[in-house]
């Protein structure tokens, strides 16, 4: 048995052993090899807030998430859509910031901002000019200690929310194809197996008392994690952060939902009809292995070998031999990436295909692709290239929206490993 935090250790030592090789050049000796550094200080504050600090100086900016542990499917069984709602609730206003003034204050400094609920948080980010650092922490903070949680916001939200779930599933094409309906059909617990994005019922039977009490609950420092990436100065924003998110009341939190899953001991089959699709589509799951295990880095290979690029497995067999569709899609955590997700994860491909295709001839197809990997070891040019491609996606993660995405990895790992 391993404990959590050998676990954590572990975690950490891969991915940064990863950062490390991915980094060296392939004639570069030890030395060389340390030259690349994501500087990273984490701490917490005694109401139980997780705190990540990464000063990089190439420019003038900031970004800074909060993250809270909330997510799609680690919500209460009488509150589905729950984590969603408060996700377009934190922008009604706050103590000092009224109706969408959270959005002005931002856009009038120059930045841009976001937010977005995953499998197993719900979280909000902006890029700010760098000497809005604290004005960003003040308004975080702001809307972290007092939402305003009215019979007004609520009811306009509850619109909004049903307005996105129509435009975005029932009303599209493939709407919750397959990032929905995979989880469904795959999965065996209701936290993994839900409905969690186009079942309306409990959001519009949701009252005052209860959005209150949800917000009470998981909107609280203890049940958070706080990253800072970019131009600043690590003591004084040390300062900003105690002053003003180290008066935030803990909450108590209820225990988190077991999520474990049966072993499936036979491969399912699921067929949906969707009235708006002119064509059929595919698509094909599989269990991940635990994460941060070595089980879990080798499938991440497999993923950039099978359904990474013009020149994967799956696309060189299905599109360019074969011809069953124009592309091949997919990957590890469709809501987000391999990295920011706590629990039971598929890997999955999908793709459109012609009426006159046989689907079993398709399914046939991907077996004979994935049948190899099971049975010999791959040579070791082809996991070269994937290690290429797990490099490439990297540096593009942690380089992108002027430095959300390395928020999004320090912010979940401090979150689910602590």
């Amino acid at each position: 048995m391993v404990s959590k935090t050998d676990r954590a250790s572990r975690a950490f030592a891969l991915f940064a052993a990863l950062v490390l090789m991915w980094t060296a050049p392939a004639n570069a000796g030890p030395s060389s090899a340390a030259e690349f550094r994501v500087p990273v200080e984490y701490y917490k504050l005694p109401n139980g807030l997780r705190v990540v600090l990464s000063p990089d100086h190439t420019s003038p900016t900031i970004c800074i998430g909060v993250y809270y542990r909330i997510g799609f499917r680690i919500e209460p069984k009488d509150r589905t859509g729950f984590a969603h709602l408060f996700e377009h609730m934190m922008f009604q206003g706050s103590q000092n910031l009224g109706k969408m003034e959270f959005i002005k204050l931002v856009q009038q400094n120059g930045g841009i901002l976001n937010g977005s609920t995953r499998f197993d948080f719900t979280n909000y980010f902006e890029v700010l000019p760098a000497n809005k650092l604290e004005t960003a922490l003040w308004a975080e903070a702001d809307r972290m200690g007092g939402l305003a949680v009215n019979e007004d916001n609520l009811k306009n939200q509850q619109g909004v929310v049903g307005n996105e779930v129509k435009v975005n599933v029932l009303n599209r094409p493939y709407g919750g194809f397959p990032w929905i309906d995979m989880p469904m059909a795959a999965n065996t617990n209701w936290y993994n197996a839900h409905n969690f994005y186009g079942d309306l019922k409990d959001i519009e039977a949701a009252t005052l008392t209860d959005v209150q009490a949800f917000f009470k609950t998981y909107y609280a420092p203890n049940n958070a994690a706080l990253a800072i990436v970019g131009d600043f100065d690590a003591t004084e924003a040390k300062k900003f952060v105690e002053k003003y998110f180290g008066p935030l009341k803990a909450s108590n939190l209820p225990p988190q939902p077991g999520l474990s899953e049966p072993r499936q001991e036979k491969e399912k089959r699921i067929t949906k009809t969707d009235p708006l699709a002119k064509r059929p589509a595919i698509a094909v799951g599989y269990h991940m292995p635990e994460r941060n295990t070595p089980e879990y880095y080798a499938m991440a290979a497999i993923d950039s070998m099978l359904i990474e690029g013009d020149d994967s497995l799956l696309h060189q067999e299905l599109v360019q031999k074969r011809g069953m569709t124009g592309s091949v899609n997919g990957g590890i955590n469709l809501l987000g990436n391999a990295y920011d997700y706590n629990g039971p994860m598929l890997f999955i491909t999908n793709f459109v295909y012609d009426l006159s295709t046989n689907p079993d001839a398709i399914l046939g197809a991907i077996d004979g692709v994935v049948e190899p990997l099971r049975m010999k070891p791959v040579d070791q040019k082809t996991l070269d290239r994937a290690l290429v491609k797990l490099r490439s996606d990297l540096y593009d993660t942690i380089g992108s929206q002027g430095g959300f995405g390395l928020v999004d990895l320090l912010a979940s790992f401090a979150l689910f490993d602590d």
